[in-house]
């Protein structure tokens, strides 16, 4: 027998399948059947004179082709959506590569400018120290300024 939610999943191919079979059936009689098998088939019988037999086995070979098509359908979604999941690991692991790169090279950069500051300082150590108080003060010099006016 065929479950309710099989004949709800497959609800609009089958309605089309049984107008096209039997065409004395209106869309008012097809939906008040909705989701009822006994009912549908009830219905189909008064209105066309078809047997039982014959109406259910078209029923449930509509049905039963349509899941097969909706099961198709479904594993071609899931087969893209692993294709889907490939192509962004392989982006995702190409960009995290380049960020790492990127950060490697913003270290190395760092780490030039820190050994030029430390030779620089060697090498010349009073003006160094004459620079960092200079900046010492006119740091101050602003802070004090700005504390003045609020």
């Amino acid at each position: 027998m065929i479950t309710r939610e099989e004949l709800n999943g497959v609800w609009h191919d089958l309605k089309g399948r049984l107008q096209e079979r039997w065409g004395d059936l209106t869309d008012n009689e097809l939906t008040q059947a909705k989701g009822n098998m006994n009912q549908l088939v009830g219905v189909i019988e008064r209105k066309t004179g078809a047997a039982r037999r014959e109406i259910e086995t078209f029923i449930g070979d509509v049905v039963h082709s349509g899941s097969s098509t909706v099961n198709r359908a479904a594993e071609a979604v899931q087969q893209y959506a692993g294709q889907a999941q490939e192509r962004v690991q392989e982006y995702a692991s190409a960009a995290s590569s380049a960020m790492y790169d990127g950060y490697e090279n913003v270290a190395h950069r760092v780490e030039e400018g820190y050994e030029q500051a430390a030779t620089c300082v060697r090498q010349h150590p009073m003006e160094s120290m004459l620079v960092t108080f200079g900046t010492g003060l006119l740091a101050g010099v602003m802070v004090s300024l700005m504390l003045r006016r609020n």
